[in-house]
């Protein structure tokens, strides 16, 4: 779940691979903007198959939060 993440990541910002944690941060380490982040929740729902909640999402904050929410929804289908 964590390298498929980081390979998304990887086509919304400009970042290396190795430079993604789960302790990044998406706004003030990874430099996405709103507009980003709601596109990569968007992709993630149609590659994981899971509905993002908005309100949910409006919480994550880090790498690893997304992993572990993703990981939630996926464990509920």
């Amino acid at each position: 779940m964590f390298e498929k993440l980081v390979e998304i990541i990887c086509n919304y910002v400009e970042v290396e691979p190795a430079d993604v944690q789960r302790e990044s941060r998406f706004m003030e380490d990874l430099g996405f903007t709103s507009f980003d982040f709601m596109s990569m929740l968007g992709e993630l729902e149609d590659e994981f198959d899971v509905e993002i909640e908005q309100q949910e999402a409006a919480g994550i904050r880090t790498v690893g939060e997304a992993v572990d929410y993703l990981t939630k929804l996926a464990e509920k289908q």
